[in-house]
């Protein structure tokens, strides 16, 4: 796989595009898919399960795939790198979501094009263009606001303890796009996701094994169980395939920039689902975040 073109000139608007506006979608469904389950059952056991259940299914994508399964050495590389990208990840964003609203910890996950584009010009594989400073710095406005909003009680039935959790979640996320980047030009997206997923998986189910364990199964109702099956499958496997596909094609940063679509998804279905209205500190960090991906694309 060839690395995508340096040219700054613009690309059109196609397949891997179309594929990351649907993982957008998919993503801003999952906040408040997530939040209902963590209300049902404790969160850790909830992240722990519906990890086991996403590594297991991309694991038998990676075992049909098996020709061009990476080498001994790309697989332990990719496992260690999940370790970011999945556990420590994970954890943090789970926990945050439990303590903040749906919407709240979606326009917290916008900010992580902020931190990719930083943490990829500092790496030298990123080259930012004016405009591209200036949607990155509509996205922190827009976060700021938000922050702001927790911070002085406006948003209701949220803490800012949650956002902030989230918003650390993000840094782990950044730092684990930039290193994983190089690693998506030469080994195919399902096995990128399989072994990274696997190596978070791991650490964090033994950590949430207590929390299983202690967990009510028989008398969950069944659609706890969906929303395990939606988390575990939908958001874990088909949307970490798109997201890895924009990784490799269009960059890091082009990529995450269509993740700040997922506030607007996200504060939609949680206003229709869990009757989180929207307040005009999260209507107005929206905008700025979606202004911020709009100047972004290039």
């Amino acid at each position: 796989m060839s690395a995508p073109s340096s040219t700054t000139a613009p690309r059109a608007f196609g397949t891997t595009d179309l594929l990351l506006v649907l993982m957008a979608t998919i993503w801003g469904v999952n906040f408040s898919v997530m939040k209902y389950a963590t209300r049902m059952m404790e969160p850790l056991a909830f992240n722990g399960v519906r990890l086991v259940v996403g590594t297991a299914a991309l694991m038998g994508l990676a075992w049909w795939r098996r020709e061009t399964r990476p080498s001994v050495a790309d697989q332990r590389r990719l496992m260690a790198l999940g370790v970011i990208g999945h556990c420590i990840y994970q954890l943090l964003f789970v926990t945050g979501l439990s303590l903040t609203r749906a919407g709240n910890a979606s326009l917290m996950i916008a900010a992580s094009p902020a931190f990719i584009g930083i943490a990829g010009r500092i790496a030298g594989i990123e080259r930012l263009a004016a405009k591209q400073v200036i949607g990155i710095a509509c996205s922190i406005l827009g976060l700021s606001l938000v922050v702001l909003g927790s911070a002085t009680g406006h948003v209701g039935d949220t803490d800012i303890r949650g956002d902030l959790l989230v918003l650390t979640a993000c840094v782990a996320w950044a730092a684990y796009t930039v290193l994983l980047k190089p690693m998506t030009h030469r080994i195919e997206s399902v096995h990128v996701a399989a072994y990274t997923l696997l190596g978070g998986t791991i650490p964090l189910a033994l950590i949430a094994s207590p929390a299983i364990a202690r967990a009510a199964w028989t008398s969950l109702p069944l659609s706890v169980y969906g929303a395990l099956a939606y988390s575990g499958i939908v958001a874990l496997v088909l949307a970490y395939l798109f997201w890895y596909r924009g990784v490799r094609v269009l960059g890091p940063t082009r990529t995450a920039m269509y993740a700040n679509l997922q506030p607007v998804i996200a504060m939609v279905v949680a206003w229709l689902v869990l009757a989180e209205v929207p307040t005009a500190w999260q209507v107005t960090g929206g905008a700025a975040v979606i202004g911020g991906l709009l100047l972004s694309r290039r």
